[in-house]
């Protein structure tokens, strides 16, 4: 068997992809504290390090099934541990367990920390991640997405924070969550004809890519429409329109995507990538317009 070092094992859960689900954390605890709410952080770092626990287990349990089914293969773009031979599928298997044993265990702790309603969003979460290889193959990846990786961790987040669960996070969900479906949508988008030869169903195979396309740039529009309407509203400081600094990067992952068009999918091979890489500056600019409003 291979050796790995530490750096292989860390590489192979992909932690460019972290950023999609540690920053709907922040954002719920920078929202908790420009409320003027009494936010408990050592308890919101915990939140940060077990949702990278279970993100990283389930991007790992993810590219096993993946391999197993067939949707994973030497001609397909992104991960390829396995594809490659880096990892064996036991390897990769066994790491995704170890991770989602260590979240759950953490988890439980944050429980008795905080109270029994997060076991139910923990619970959530962990059967989503678990399921979310079935579910993506009949097209339920990208409601998967959104909610584990922003309606449960920021209503969860709130909750460990503050003692109470605080719906109006959900505002900020929505932008944020919405990038962060454009990354998977993105990656569907690029694999539709190795997916379709696989035998299995995403959303963007059923649309077509024309208008895989089109919901694409739809999911580009939308955070800073959102955004524009939640400030008008009043539900949070206009400080957190910093996040509009970021629009030329979605109107760069638009471009990009519609030269696919033109010059066929290599055009998109890496533009999930570059979205998570738009999710991480949009999360982080609207992370300090909120602390910008809890200072003044």
């Amino acid at each position: 068997m291979k050796s790995h070092t530490i750096r292989d094992w860390v590489l192979a859960t992909r932690p460019w992809s972290f950023p999609a689900s540690t920053m709907p954390v922040l954002v719920a605890m920078m929202f908790l504290w420009a409320e003027g709410m009494e936010v408990k952080w050592w308890l919101g770092i915990m939140a940060l390090v077990n949702i990278v626990l279970i993100h990283a287990a389930g991007n790992v349990w993810s590219d096993y099934h993946d391999f197993k089914k067939g949707v994973d293969a030497d001609d397909t773009y992104g991960v390829r541990i396995l594809t490659d031979g880096l990892f064996t599928p036991k390897e990769v298997f066994r790491l995704s367990v170890s991770l989602q044993v260590a979240a759950v265990l953490m988890g439980i702790i944050m429980v008795c920390l905080t109270g029994l309603p997060l076991l139910w969003f923990g619970l959530t979460g962990i059967a989503l991640s678990l399921l979310y290889p079935p579910l993506k193959y009949a097209a339920l990846g990208d409601l998967v997405i959104m909610a584990c990786y922003a309606l449960l961790p920021m209503l969860g987040t709130t909750f460990i924070c503050s003692g109470e669960v605080v719906p109006e996070v959900l505002w900020l969900a929505v932008p944020v969550g919405c990038i962060t479906v454009a990354i998977l949508h993105a990656n569907n988008s690029r694999d539709i004809e190795t997916d379709r030869r696989a035998g299995i169903r995403t959303f963007a195979l059923l649309t077509g890519r024309t208008t895989a396309i089109g919901i694409y740039l739809f999911e580009m529009i939308l955070p800073y429409c959102w955004l524009l309407l939640t400030v008008t509203l009043g539900h949070v400081s206009p400080w957190a329109l910093l996040a509009l600094i970021t629009a030329p990067l979605a109107i760069g992952n638009s471009r990009q995507m519609l030269s696919c068009r033109r010059e066929g999918i290599k055009a998109i091979a890496t533009l999930d990538e570059a979205t998570a890489k738009l999710q991480l500056a949009f999360s982080l600019l609207l992370t300090v317009g909120l602390v910008i409003e809890a200072m003044t």
